[in-house]
């Protein structure tokens, strides 16, 4: 998304203003106040995520959404992280165009995703296939696609069966209880940086953590090496980490695994 935006700067001479905020944020308003003061008289969209793939850190996105609307301001959320992972209704967030990915927290297969358009955009937002001038207030023009595997499509089914048959409620219990168990027990040593908030309003089953003193791309490939774990190395130019993401499917004799490799790699450094 950020090459899209940055292309449309190169293409059509947009101007593009990035916003970073600690991690984690000393609050959700602290949060939200950060992009609602960066609108200006020109700004036309404001595009941020429901949360963060980065840190794992929720945005209270109603509140800049409503806030941008009132400035005239158009809201794009990504939701890739968002959808299955943690309860939220998209008609209650107030943007005006919502996208995320199925294959992620939902377990559909890799190329499913929905989009979400605000009934009033729909009729001026070109899709990128085109279609008949007929299905131009039509939500369903953007699925204009051509042939296409029946599978994915029929897949999401299944998946959303399986996700309503635990519960988004439970799930996110779960979710934040896995984190929760090498979260605490990594921060108590003292080794290592959390730069995911633990208040369960601004995070859920994604959490980043820092070796002190240990490369983070050093630390990852230890963790494979030695213990065949796979994680997720994030170097910001603000900060740095590994991003840990069990899912429901993840035992807690692995998350304690996690947790014996993640000491035995600061003790060594």
């Amino acid at each position: 998304m950020l090459d899209t935006w940055d292309q449309r700067a190169r293409r059509d001479g947009i101007t593009v203003k990035k916003i970073s905020f600690p991690v984690p944020p000393p609050s959700m308003d602290d949060l939200a106040d950060r992009l609602i003061s960066a609108i200006g008289p020109k700004t036309k969209v404001l595009h941020f995520c429901h949360i963060t793939n980065l840190t794992g850190q929720i945005f209270p996105v109603k509140k800049i959404c409503d806030a941008a609307r009132a400035k005239g301001v158009k809201t794009i959320v990504d939701g890739a992280h968002a959808f299955a992972h943690f309860p939220y209704k998209a008609a209650d967030l107030g943007c005006d165009y919502y996208g995320t990915s199925l294959h992620k927290w939902l377990l559909a297969p890799i190329g499913t995703g929905f989009l979400y358009v605000r009934q009033e955009n729909i009729e001026r937002l070109w899709g990128l296939q085109p279609t008949s001038a007929a299905r131009a207030k039509d939500i369903r023009k953007f699925e204009e696609i051509g042939t296409h595997p029946a599978a994915n499509h029929n897949a999401i089914a299944e998946a959303l069966s399986f996700h309503d048959g635990i519960g988004i409620e439970r799930k996110a219990a779960r979710l934040r209880y896995l984190r929760n168990r090498w979260a605490d027990r990594l921060k108590a040593t003292g080794r290592f940086t959390l730069h995911t908030s633990m208040d369960p309003a601004q995070s859920c089953a994604i959490g980043t953590v820092q070796v002190l003193g240990v490369p983070t791309g050093k630390a990852v490939q230890q963790l494979w090496d030695k213990w065949r774990i796979i994680a997720t190395p994030i170097v910001h130019a603000e900060y740095e980490g590994i991003r840990v993401t069990p899912n429901v499917y993840t035992t807690l004799e692995e998350i304690d695994t996690f947790g014996d490799a993640m000491e035995k790699v600061a003790a060594a450094s």
